[in-house]
């Protein structure tokens, strides 16, 4: 138990999970004032992109020299690291929708965790521990100033704003999911 309190601490788990419960309060709040129409997704996925986003510094260790030397198996800790991560974003959402505005199905919501989780260990792949939000956030931009998604490669583009029956945004969520946290399980962070 005590490797798990360290581990917490090294990856800067506290100070991300309050900034996901901050961020998914104040967009509750924004949601409850009429900031935007029912089933207009722009507020759910803020609240997931902003929440992958402060997760996403604890995606690299304070040494990347100590973790590649240490004596344990990284590929499954990482593997479970994003996947947890995912999972405390999407629950951070539902419970402070429970409480108040309904803003998103969970299917829409496991969707785009997922996702965003995925895009997150690529970029913690490509550039980094502490550049591994700029992946997510560039592709949020593009999202939400993107003209309508009526092609196909309109829809994988804005595939976190399309609803969860689209098989565009499905598909396009599975596959960074699953490749984002497979390289960053194997390959680790970009030193």
């Amino acid at each position: 138990m005590r490797w798990l309190t360290l581990y917490a601490r090294s990856r800067q788990i506290p100070a991300s999970l309050a900034a996901v419960v901050i961020s998914a309060v104040a967009v509750g709040a924004l949601a409850r004032d009429g900031g935007g129409g029912p089933g207009d997704p722009r507020l759910p996925v803020l609240v997931l992109a902003t929440g992958a986003m402060a997760v996403s510094i604890g995606l690299s260790g304070q040494d990347l020299a100590l973790d590649r030397t240490a004596a344990i198996r990284w590929v499954s800790r990482r593997a479970a690291h994003v996947l947890l991560c995912g999972a405390v974003v999407g629950t951070v959402l539902l419970t402070v929708q429970a409480m108040g505005e309904d803003m998103a199905t969970t299917a829409f919501v496991v969707r785009d965790s997922a996702g965003l989780m995925g895009l997150v260990a690529l970029g913690a792949v490509l550039s980094g521990g502490q550049y591994a939000w700029t992946l997510p956030f560039a592709w949020l931009s593009f999202s939400f100033f993107a003209p309508p998604p009526t092609s196909a490669p309109m829809q994988v583009a804005s595939w976190m704003l399309l609803p969860p029956s689209t098989a565009a945004g499905t598909w396009t969520a599975l596959v960074l999911a699953v490749a984002g946290t497979a390289a960053y399980a194997v390959a680790g962070p970009r030193r």
